[in-house]
């Protein structure tokens, strides 16, 4: 495999200018959070992931994990030693509460770090992904005392976290769990077992903290009588140190298509008593706590598409400067692959989708920011807090929709070598084939971005972002370097997406019809978002020079109009369609 190299200089640009990371930082008053600080954390964390992480891809693919008869799991070779690299680095506490030893900077500087580690090395990035959700549910809802039990340790790296939410019968219907937990004393006792659990048990950090879901014995039925408890391997003793062996242990490791190197456990609570836990928040609102968490690693689950995405460019882009086949239009000689027209498709497409998602991406986290810390007046919250939770669908669901097209593209790029193992490549486009399914699938979020998101405020988020593209797709009108016609689809992209929400806002009482047009409501929605962001970008760059060697930008504008945002067309026309063909079939004829 190749050698990774971050785009830092893409990231800043896209982070500082499209997703208003700036503009951020003076309105929530992080002082630290200087251009030179910015550029400082990228350069370091591009080290970082380039020289400690992106070795060990290839050779942990190869390699797996492995579970012992002492249900221990090891990591391939040099992963603890890059563990150890990382907390040493700070790297696990940059956005976290500085009285429990974190940086206290933005979570939306966290976020290019955190897609430098997933393109190195997915498998990998996925343990302190899951650990930093943990860490934002219990800030979000311990009690105090809790929180000092477990943060320090966590913020710092020592201590790994969890999500365990699934079980053999419970999948995306969490209604079914059946997860136990007793009141003893000022702790619980946790019976069950869970599925699907990322990085459920390993030998990278001393302890690990899970967070469970799991029903006390008088609890209402449903996902009202669910709630959340911290589990830890080991019990902390009065020091705050790893104590005593906790009762839960994995009891074997999912063979998966890809990812080989992340530990996917079942895991077993309660075998011999019970295993000890903590109630995070109230008895039975434990899937609100687990939400924090959820919607943490749903942004970063998107972020892993971007992630990916990148690795797979950079890889294709190589290959395509490499390989020399045939004689190219023009040519008179035989030419490098890339000069083929065809070839300059994909390669285009990859990057367009790529650049495109980064700032999906970057927006949802900078928004995030935003609604947290921003000190306004209740109504401007309220509005920062209505494009976080709009964003975060579009971002986990399409960042990892293009994942599948740019690692496939790459795959094609290669030509018969994409398909050969050694490449490396393939590796990308099997770790890229769970995104759209953990973290809840991209079903849900679409039926959450159509329900909670649109239908539930009668579209108020969603006319508010289309006033800012309009106000966007203005500004490039005065841009010599943007061509008339293509703002002018552009516009009529918007329009696009405007139809669409008043043919579901005028269906809302048809549940048939919000489920049958949901995806293809998120990918319209996102398509053109994501192209907002790169048209504001190449007006950037048009109005005020902060790209001194040409136009890329609007280039790449003027491709993602040509090339991807006539997909909004085709999506709007099966929204129109409605559900009559999708649900015209029994059950039994399907």
């Amino acid at each position: 495999m190749s050698e990774y190299r971050a785009p830092t200089r893409e990231m800043a640009f896209t982070l500082r200018h499209l997703a208003g990371f700036d503009e951020m930082v003076k309105a929530c008053n992080f002082e630290d959070a200087s251009p030179d600080l910015v550029a400082a954390v990228l350069e370091e964390a591009a080290k970082f992931a380039g020289q400690a992480l992106a070795p060990l891809n290839s050779s942990g693919d190869q390699t797996g994990v492995h579970l012992t008869a002492d249900h221990r799991v090891h990591t391939p070779e040099g992963f603890r030693q890059a563990y150890r690299q990382y907390v040493e680095g700070g790297w696990a506490g940059l956005q976290f509460d500085a009285e429990l030893g974190g940086q206290a900077l933005p979570f939306s500087l966290a976020i290019p770090v955190q897609e430098m580690m997933h393109a190195a090395n997915m498998a990998w990035g996925l343990c302190p992904l899951l650990s930093q959700g943990a860490v934002e549910a219990l800030s979000d809802n311990a009690s105090d005392s809790l929180k000092q039990l477990l943060l320090p340790k966590m913020i710092s790296g020592e201590w790994t976290g969890t999500m365990n939410l699934t079980e053999p019968q419970a999948g995306s219907d969490l209604a079914n769990i059946r997860t136990q937990a007793r009141p003893e004393g000022d702790h619980y006792r946790i019976t069950g077992q869970k599925i699907f659990i990322t990085w459920g048990e390993h030998d990278m950090a001393e302890n690990i903290v899970h967070l469970v879901l799991a029903r006390l014995p008088d609890a209402p039925p449903g996902v009202k009588g669910i709630s959340l408890f911290a589990v830890p391997k080991f019990i902390p003793d009065a020091e705050g140190n790893s104590g005593e062996r906790n009762d839960c242990h994995a009891l074997s490791l999912e063979h998966k298509m890809g990812i080989h190197a992340s530990p996917t456990c079942v895991m077993s609570y309660g075998e011999n008593g019970g295993a000890l836990g903590y109630l995070v928040g109230e008895e039975n609102r434990g899937l609100a706590c687990m939400f924090t968490m959820m919607n943490n690693a749903r942004l970063t689950v998107g972020l892993q598409g971007v992630a990916v995405s990148e690795r797979a460019l950079q890889m294709a882009r190589d290959y395509v400067h490499e390989r020399v086949q045939g004689i190219a239009p023009g040519d008179s000689a035989p030419s490098p692959i890339v000069r083929h027209p065809d070839v300059r498709r994909m390669v285009m497409t990859m990057k367009a989708l790529t650049e495109a998602a980064r700032g999906l991406a970057y927006s949802g986290c900078v928004a995030v920011d935003y609604a947290r810390h921003a000190q306004l007046d209740d109504e401007r919250r309220a509005c920062y807090q209505r494009r976080a939770d709009l964003l975060t669908p579009l971002v986990k669901g399409w960042c990892t929709e293009i994942a599948q097209e740019v690692t496939s593209l790459a795959v094609q790029c290669h030509g018969g070598m994409g398909y050969i193992e050694e490449s490396g490549v393939a590796q990308l486009y099997r770790d890229a084939r769970i995104l759209p399914i953990y973290e809840g699938t991209n079903g849900i979020q679409a039926l959450d971005l159509i329900g909670r998101k649109t239908i539930r405020d009668e579209g108020q988020a969603v006319q508010e972002l289309i006033a800012e593209m309009r106000a966007t797709a203005q500004s490039a009108r005065g841009c010599d370097a943007l061509d008339t016609a293509r703002v002018d689809a552009f516009e009529a992209a918007i329009d696009q997406l405007d139809t669409a929400l008043q043919q579901i806002l005028g269906s809302s009482a048809n549940a048939q019809f919000a489920g049958a047009v949901a995806f293809n409501y998120l990918m319209l929605s996102a398509t053109l978002t994501a192209g907002w962001l790169l048209l504001k970008g190449a007006v950037l760059e048009a109005e005020d020079s902060l790209e001194p060697e040409g136009h890329a930008r609007c280039v790449m504008a003027h491709f993602y109009i040509d090339h991807i945002l006539p997909r909004c067309t085709g999506y709007l026309a099966s929204i129109r369609a409605g559900e009559d063909s999708i649900m015209a079939l029994s059950d039994d004829a399907l």
